[in-house]
């Protein structure tokens, strides 16, 4: 049976015998100075820790210590262990492995997006997966999202009133959203409305996600029961979030690298309200975290000057009682989980140690690989893709007088094609390529030309996309087929052909979507993908961003999906897809 309490009563009773020394303690830290958020200040003590909770911090020593790893924590910090509030654990990584790699500095709990578990698995695997990832040393909590973020076949069943109740009424569910729908929400849709009222009546909160929102539209929203919104890209956006009652999440991602301009203009506006404001780096790709994640931004704003302690409080207390689990994470206190951080000195936020539910995830600067449990991928339906179908000649004509041209990383506008795609390669003398969408089960296809992404780029295979749908890109139609045969034979990835040989491959065994390779190995992968394209002309900064936000029509201005090249703005499929 399913344990409903974080600690039965039998756990409970053990930890009041540690205090009573009945019995001892698994970890003394004897001597700590820690950073104590109810005073504001570092404070020397002892720490007791008993399996994954602490049960004691103060003056007192335990009498009863036979059982006990003493440690005498005389020189260096202590912090509580970080918190990512806006995760997104599928960018070629995986929940298991970002959980893994965040803990090695010092990330200890993450609230993660939902949305490739809701597209990809069926809720009972979903459920189960995420239980199983309890097992992991750093704590997990989800989303709920309430829409798919892009235009896709049988949405009102993925996101049924049903389902979306399933995953509001989970404990380990702590939000709805992000709001990438609202527009829909301003525009009527009463049943998005109602699912924001249930998760409001269960005490939950609510991410948004309004680049660019005007104030009447920050405080629609915030009637409507937002709570939160990450997307200030300006000092005078955090101060209008603030205005209107919102927590604001300063984000430094890949595409997003905002948070030292935030904090620079957040200071000379003087509207530094940081009990108001927490850190996030909202789904990085691989190598944005190649010099940390949580750590980093601490000490992006501890150089920005944002006070020290203001620094960690908004990776660790901020965020916990947003969230209302204060009693489990944020702090170092009796009662809390056991999760902290040593630090070598107080404005060096990546740890040389670092407990995690009370289990050493690192020690003197090395990773404790045991003490990451093994999961069994298949038994949730996170298998290698199978794919009963192969391309031909019919599905290669590309006669659509309308294509897409990139603006940047992530957005898309509608431009005329003017050059001639009747032959089986285009010159290598422009930034066009051929361009497909295609159904993974192989049911239909969009053809269009793409503008921007790469002038000598033969033939790529992408089964990485924010639907899961697959995505030629090239110059060389046979290579583009080549690529995509490759991709079949390795069960999901990204594969590359030029000139006919495989020049660039990356595994996504995870229904294609997802690696299990560790992130330190990805870095190096996703780092070669990038400098391969950017030698073929692409110009921007986050190739797995656009491959992944094709589809995505929470962003401007034309969008390929399921249903067709889709006007984001005027909300109508412009050209549709293609049965095969």
């Amino acid at each position: 049976m399913e344990q409903r309490y974080r600690w039965k009563n039998k756990q409970l009773r053990d930890h009041v015998a540690v205090l009573d020394g009945t019995l001892s303690p698994t970890i003394l830290l004897k001597n700590a100075t820690y950073l104590n958020q109810a005073f504001r200040k570092w404070m020397t003590a002892n720490i007791w820790i008993y399996k994954d909770r602490i049960v004691y911090v103060g003056d007192m020593l335990p009498s009863c210590t036979d059982q006990c790893e003493i440690i005498d924590c005389s020189e260096g910090y202590i912090v509580p262990g970080y918190i990512e509030p806006h995760a997104h654990p599928f960018k070629l990584y995986n929940p298991q492995t970002l959980a893994t790699y965040a803990s090695q500095h010092g990330t200890t709990t993450m609230i993660n997006d939902n949305m490739v578990l809701a597209l990809q698995l069926d809720k009972k695997k979903a459920f189960s997966f995420i239980r199983e990832m309890q097992k992991h040393p750093v704590t997990t909590y989800w989303w709920c999202r309430y829409d798919s973020q892009s235009e896709i076949h049988d949405e009102e069943v993925i996101f049924s009133n049903s389902n979306i109740k399933s995953w509001l009424e989970q404990d380990f569910v702590v939000q709805g959203g992000e709001l990438t729908g609202w527009p829909k929400l301003l525009d009527g849709d009463d049943m998005m409305l109602h699912w924001m009222q249930e998760t409001k009546r269960l005490n939950k909160k609510i991410e948004g996600h309004f680049p660019g929102a005007s104030e009447k539209t920050l405080a629609k929203m915030m009637l409507f029961g937002t709570d939160c919104d990450h997307e200030a890209m300006t000092g005078e956006e955090v101060k209008r979030r603030l205005m209107q009652g919102y927590m604001v999440s300063l984000r430094h991602s890949s595409i997003r690298p905002d948070l030292p301009r935030l904090l620079d203009e957040i200071h000379e506006m003087d509207i530094a309200a940081y009990d108001r404001m927490m850190l996030n780096s909202d789904g990085s790709s691989c190598a944005c975290y190649e010099n940390g994640v949580t750590d980093k931004l601490i000490k992006i704003a501890i150089e920005h000057g944002v006070p020290v302690i203001d620094a960690y409080n908004m990776a660790t207390i901020n965020i916990a009682r947003y969230y209302n689990f204060e009693d489990l994470h944020g702090t170092i206190a009796t009662g809390r989980i056991a999760n902290l951080n040593f630090l070598k000195e107080t404005d060096e936020p990546t740890p040389v140690s670092v407990l995690a539910k009370g289990q050493w995830v690192k020690r003197n600067g090395e990773q404790i690989k045991d003490s990451i449990p093994e999961l069994n991928w298949a038994k949730f339906g996170l298998s290698p893709l199978e794919m009963d179908w192969s391309l031909d000649s019919d599905d290669m004509q590309f006669s659509m007088p309308f294509g897409i041209q990139m603006e940047n990383s992530v957005i898309t506008k509608p431009y005329s094609i003017a050059i001639d795609v009747s032959e089986d390669e285009l010159p290598k003398d422009h930034d066009e390529c051929f361009f497909m969408l295609l159904d993974r089960n192989g049911k239909w296809r969009i053809n269009t030309i793409i503008k921007g992404f790469a002038k000598q780029l033969d033939g790529l295979a992408s089964t990485f996309s924010s639907t899961g749908d697959i995505i030629l890109i090239g110059k060389n139609k046979n290579d583009m087929q080549s690529a995509f045969n490759r991709m079949k034979e390795i069960g999901g990835g990204l594969v590359i052909y030029e000139n006919g040989q495989s020049v660039y491959e990356l595994p996504l065994t995870l229904t294609g979507t997802m690696s299990d390779q560790p992130i330190e190995e990805l870095i190096s992968l996703e780092s070669n993908l990038y400098h391969y394209l950017k030698d073929k002309g692409y110009p921007f900064i986050d190739p797995i961003y656009s491959l992944m936000f094709f589809s995505a029509t929470h962003l401007p201005y034309i969008r390929v999906t399921q249903h067709g090249i889709y006007d984001v703005m005027n909300k109508t499929v412009l050209f549709p897809t293609i049965m095969r």
